[in-house]
């Protein structure tokens, strides 16, 4: 199998058939994205197995932020499996991340059984899960704005800010950079700065969902926090989907992030039954390995 195929770095031109892989493929692990995962070609760490110049499989790990990364697409042709597929991809990873890196952590969210299997084979760790709460009624939650702090729409102008807030807010895993923020910004439904007399300290950033609303992002510059912030963000939030008539809103947050489990309950945020396995597996980079 080894001398019959091989793999390279996937190019723009892959486009459309990694697009019908994905389309017509029983196996596809897609990242949570703002981005398809064809509009990270030509990024690195993005790779196709080829057999006779055709796309037999495709694993795209492509960073956005330094020392983490996403597995953001695997798939695979039905006539090449998906454990074959998965260890010659990896193994190539593993070995390119490796020398590009000095040290970083590639994670992956899935519910897919197949998928979950071939990442505990691999080594990967399933220390945390993501939870998802969810608010419905017709009466929002009581809030009061603190003071010296005002609420407004976002404006495209104020994105360089938020992804400050955001950066500062979230652990390096969890930071969506301003590129990010851009495309979520321009999927929202509703999207909210909370800002003092200096500038922005906090923001939400809600999308539609099938049965409602989701809200997306949530952030308090740290320096900003345990003020109401947050619960204002909120509150404000569910009073606007009211008045369309929306009465149910989720959010998913980290089992191990207590603060944040916390804030929601308090807002009147139930657990559903839905969670989401988060596997990791960390990757030290050959300039560290040699210090």
């Amino acid at each position: 199998m080894a001398q019959s195929v091989h793999v390279r770095p996937a190019l723009e031109n892959d486009k459309q058939e990694i697009a019908n892989l994905m389309f017509f493929g029983r196996h596809v692990h897609r990242h949570l994205d703002w981005q398809h995962p064809t509009e990270w070609l030509g990024s690195p760490f993005y790779w196709v197995l080829e057999r006779n110049k055709k796309i037999m499989a495709v694993l795209a790990c492509p960073q956005d932020q330094q020392g983490t990364t996403w597995v953001r697409l695997f798939t695979h042709v039905e006539s090449f499996s998906a454990e074959d597929a998965w260890q010659i991809l990896w193994e190539n990873a593993k070995d390119d991340i490796e020398q590009s890196c000095n040290k970083i952590t590639v994670a992956a969210i899935t519910l897919q059984e197949w998928m979950q299997t071939l990442l505990r084979e691999s080594g990967f760790k399933n220390e945390e899960k993501i939870l998802a709460l969810e608010w419905t009624g017709a009466t929002p939650p009581q809030w009061t704005l603190p003071s010296g702090i005002r609420l407004r729409a976002m404006q495209s102008e104020d994105l360089p800010r938020v992804a400050e807030v955001d950066s500062a807010a979230f652990a390096p895993l969890w930071r969506n950079p301003l590129t990010m923020l851009k495309q979520a910004y321009g999927q929202a439904m509703l999207a909210t700065v909370a800002e003092t007399e200096k500038g922005i300290i906090g923001y939400q950033i809600c999308t539609y969902s099938p049965y409602g609303a989701h809200l997306a992002r949530l952030a308090v510059h740290p320096s900003m926090q345990r003020q109401g912030i947050a619960s204002a963000l909120i509150g404000h939030l569910i009073e606007d989907l009211l008045k369309q008539n929306i009465t149910q809103l989720s959010v998913n947050t980290q089992s191990k992030n207590e603060r944040s489990i916390a804030l929601y309950t308090k807002n009147g945020f139930k657990h559903t039954e839905e969670e989401y396995p988060l596997y990791s597996f960390q990757i030290i980079g050959a300039t560290e390995k040699g210090n």
